[in-house]
């Protein structure tokens, strides 16, 4: 089949590779512009990017899909399919209606919940014991469109984005190989959306990274899970603004106020939280250091 495909980030490797192993004719690759990072400002690549120019894919990487040309040059490609993963950027109705078989979207939520630019991270903020991927038609409206197909995976209760993250990337890549052999032999069926089981993923930022000691032990710890490795949940300590990488229900109850630092032991910091349990910080990085254990900070850094 030929494809034209969409994707900007890591999370979209898995699947590109997938249809290129396929034997898919991958017609161009459609990614964000090159960004500038690190103190140098240097301009990086896109991970789809990188994949694309080892295979030879042409590759486009306009400022905005709606600007003028776009459509056209991505209509000479003459897709039979346009796979779109984690783009970045919100499709026009005449690009969705372009290719015979579809616009289709690898999405990392069991959908309707959780749309929109987070879906991991906020299924593990939430505390869900449960999440996958979906596979949809593309509509206008922000992951609204037609279900094609749906897997399932457990979330662990101490497993961080990083892992989940990694594992529903290869998840997608395997689901959108069999949809896409679904939609060429005519097989592949949709179930509309469920839009009163909506719920809203939002894109993350360094607000939502501040520890609240007022509420629970198991809050928290979703709380860190979720925002591992960024923005990163934070708290602060002896004066200063640590950042918080990893944190372990202790199952211990204190009478202590919430937010009261319980000292220290082999693993880690212990804090006191709203529900008057005892959490301990055992991943951190202070300022102007690099990311460690908190038993190793703390053999040169004493708390108390």
């Amino acid at each position: 089949m030929r494809i034209v495909f969409m994707g900007t980030p890591e999370f979209a490797v898995p699947s590109l590779e997938r249809l290129i192993a396929d034997g898919h004719e991958i017609a161009a690759v459609y990614t964000q512009p090159d960004k500038p990072k690190n103190r140098g400002m240097k301009l990086l690549a896109p991970p789809v990017k990188k994949v694309a120019l080892a295979h030879d894919i042409p590759v486009r990487q306009p400022e905005k899909i709606r600007q003028e040309g776009v459509l056209e040059e991505l209509a000479a490609f003459a897709p039979d399919l346009i796979v779109v993963v984690a783009y970045g950027k919100l499709l026009p109705k005449a690009l969705i209606d372009l290719p015979k078989l579809g616009c289709i979207n690898v999405h990392s939520s069991l959908l309707p919940k959780y749309r929109g630019a987070a879906p991991i991270n906020w299924a593990v903020i939430n505390g869900e014991a449960e999440t996958g991927v979906t596979i949809m038609d593309i509509a206008e409206a922000l992951d609204a469109g037609d279900i094609i197909a749906q897997a399932k995976t457990p979330i662990d209760p101490n497993e961080t984005v990083e892992t989940l993250h990694d594992r529903l990337a290869i998840m997608g890549a395997e689901l959108l190989s069999e949809t896409v052999v679904k939609l060429q032999n005519g097989t592949a069926q949709r179930t509309p959306q469920d839009d009163s089981q909506f719920t809203y993923a939002p894109m993350l930022d360094r607000s939502l990274s501040p520890i609240d000691w007022s509420r629970s032990a198991k809050e928290i710890h979703n709380q860190v899970r979720g925002l591992t490795p960024w923005p990163a949940t934070t708290m602060e300590l002896k004066g200063e603004t640590f950042k918080v990488f990893a944190v372990e229900e202790t199952g211990e109850n204190t009478h202590a106020q919430a937010g009261a630092c319980l000292g220290s032991d082999k693993r880690g910091i212990r804090m006191a939280c709203g529900d008057g349990k005892i959490l301990r910080v055992i991943e951190v990085q202070a300022p102007g250091k690099r990311r460690m254990a908190a038993a190793d900070y703390l053999r040169g850094h004493p708390i108390v």
